[in-house]
């Protein structure tokens, strides 16, 4: 071992040995804390770091897939009541490739047009339209499966067969069964985007014949358009907070946050129309399509039969007289252009058929407003239709402040208790730092008085070496040399070699311990 560490050890070992039974206990709680610390944190990062592999699945899939890396010695954890299962990072993928080979997650793979794959030649007409349905409804509810926040989906079409032998054909209409993953519910927008999908994606299929309904037994969509049940309150809820909103908004502007109530009752009308008027109209400056003229004359010079006017039992009297007959007959056939407008109208569900908007503004906030601005701000804000019977509704009453002055000292009765618990936790933790520090400073002053209680100690040792290394003179003095004696001053050498022993301590202390420590070896070797 090197000289400097073995030097440094036996420091420490000697530091230690004057070490009190409290300090010993400090160092030692230390030291375990320290080695508890680094063995939980190789653990933490021997560990490997997992991820999902799948989520959201069936319990017939998560026993499969669990069963698949069991086979495989893959390591996973289950999350989520077991509908989560995860796998170290570095083998996800190929774990997913491999569950996926052997067809797993099973539920939300779906059948989808890989059914037309396994159809042979001598499958019946029956056959091949019923797996063509099939293959549809799996597509698509494979495809709605795909959204955000939908966890499962089925789909059911009901498709007329075709016939040449039926004038009136029936629309096919589709059936949604969706399930939403935990906690999440389906907007009207998401609703209105699975109608149109299904719709789209079947021949012959509009909007209005298509079904919506959730795993909670709740209608969506219902046939023929009209939004169902709870959904159709979502709307008009949403129409009626937006309007309201805005009202809000202008009217803090104008009386000030908190000083005006504004409450929105619409009626939506949430049917869908189709409504069809052909209009016809003469075309002008246009030459006729088609015209044809006809003209018929006859002349005659009698027959030679009795003439004049017929008298009792239809015998002509005697006195009429004979004359020629003749007539002209002309006709005329005129087929002129004409203009035809067809025009149709859509309605689609949404719209307003009456709202009626009421505003209550605080008495002392609005006493210095005109009523009829306010009315006139929050009739244009609104969008009111008079022609359509909306309603508005302005007036000045006094607010009751109570509960929101209650609420304020509440929330700084809370504000107060938080700040307390605040300034509590840190003087608490300010505390247990100034006793740490302060027993760090005790062993930092103890160990600091040790070594300079070594030093002096190893000083004075060295002062008593060089005591008796000094020569002696003969017994008798200088007159037993002969030599004269002269005056010598009083001089304490030994004080001189202290202070210069101290100071070189001082500038070097290392280098005077080492070498007084030589010394002590030298010295008791021989």
């Amino acid at each position: 071992m090197p000289a400097q560490l073995t030097s440094l050890f036996g420091r420490l070992k000697a530091a230690i040995a004057h070490f009190t039974i409290a300090q010993r206990t400090i160092v030692i709680i230390g030291v375990a804390a320290v080695v508890l610390g680094a063995v939980a944190l190789s653990s933490y990062l021997a560990k490997p770091q997992m991820s999902p592999l799948f989520a959201d699945l069936s319990a017939a899939d998560a026993s499969a897939i669990v069963d698949q890396l069991n086979a495989d010695g893959v390591a996973y954890e289950l999350t989520d009541g077991g509908n989560t299962i995860l796998v170290p990072n570095d083998q996800i993928y190929a774990e997913r490739l491999k569950v996926a080979a052997a067809g797993l997650p099973a539920s939300t793979d779906g059948a989808g047009y890989s059914l037309l794959d396994d159809m042979g030649m001598t499958a019946s007409e029956f056959q091949q339209t019923t797996t063509y349905r099939r293959a549809m409804e799996g597509e698509l509810a494979r495809t709605i499966g795909a959204m955000t926040g939908v966890k499962a989906a089925s789909v059911k079409l009901a498709m007329p067969e075709e016939t040449v032998f039926v004038a009136d054909t029936v629309a096919p209409t589709a059936s949604v069964f969706v399930e939403t993953s935990r906690g999440v519910s389906l907007d009207a927008e998401q609703v209105q985007a699975i109608v149109h999908l299904v719709s789209a994606g079947v021949t012959g299929m509009t909007p209005t014949d298509v079904s919506v309904v959730d795993s909670e037994g709740r209608v969506l969509s219902a046939v023929g358009g009209s939004p169902a049940g709870g959904l159709a309150d979502q709307q008009t809820a949403t129409y009626d907070a937006r309007v309201a909103a805005s009202v809000q908004a202008m009217l803090d502007r104008v009386v000030g946050v908190g000083k005006a109530v504004v409450t929105v009752n619409a009626e939506l009308n949430l049917d869908n129309s189709d409504v069809t008027s052909e209009t016809f109209s003469a075309a002008e400056g246009v030459p006729a399509l088609s015209s044809a003229t006809t003209t018929e004359t006859y002349t005659g010079t009698g027959s030679g039969a009795a003439t004049g006017v017929l008298g009792p039992n239809n015998i002509a009297v005697p006195s009429g007289t004979e004359d020629a007959g003749s007539y002209t007959k002309g006709s005329e056939n005129l087929n002129p252009a004409v203009n035809k407008v067809t025009e149709t109208t859509t309605t689609t569900p949404g719209s307003v058929r009456r709202q009626s908007v009421s505003v209550v503004v605080d008495q002392q906030a609005g006493a210095a407003l005109n009523m009829t601005d306010i009315t006139t701000m929050v009739t244009a804000a609104a969008g009111i239709d008079a022609t359509r019977g909306d309603t508005v509704s302005v007036s000045r009453m006094a607010f009751d402040t109570t509960s929101a002055a209650a609420a304020q000292e509440a929330l700084a009765a809370d504000a107060t208790d938080a700040k307390a618990a605040a300034q509590a936790s840190l003087i608490r933790e300010g505390a247990i730092a100034a006793g740490v520090l302060l027993l760090l400073a005790i062993m930092f002053i103890a160990a600091k008085r040790k070594s300079r209680k070594d030093r002096r100690e190893a000083l004075d040792l060295g002062e008593l070496q060089l005591v008796n290394e000094t020569p002696l003179l003969p017994f008798g003095g200088l007159e037993a040399l002969g030599l004269p004696a002269a005056p010598v001053p009083e001089v304490d050498e030994g004080a001189i070699k202290r202070a210069e022993i101290s100071e070189l301590a001082e500038a070097q202390p290392a280098e005077v311990a080492e070498l007084l420590r030589g010394w002590l070896v030298g010295g008791a070797a021989r």
